[in-house]
């Protein structure tokens, strides 16, 4: 699978790197998505009325994605409230 990340998300993700704790979490997650996007410990889950996911970094951190046939969009990043 290819991952593509939106200018939303890299902003997103620029903002919450200044959290320095967040980006070794980051990376893993992201690596995780793209080797396996079924794995549990991601807790990928679709979202009401959309055709997109949500993934976990953390218990406060979501990704939002969307799966296009061997393509994954990465939409944005933060927490719960920021990104749903």
């Amino acid at each position: 699978m290819t991952i593509y990340p939106s200018r939303q998300f890299l902003k997103d993700l620029k903002s919450l790197y200044k959290d320095s704790r967040y980006q070794t979490k980051v990376k893993k997650i992201l690596y995780l998505l793209q080797s396996n996007p079924n794995h549990p410990s991601l807790r990928l889950h679709k979202l009401s009325g959309t055709s997109n996911y949500s993934i976990s970094v953390d218990m406060s951190i979501r990704i939002i994605i969307n799966i296009d046939s061997d393509d994954i969009y990465l939409l944005r990043i933060g927490p719960h409230q920021l990104v749903y």
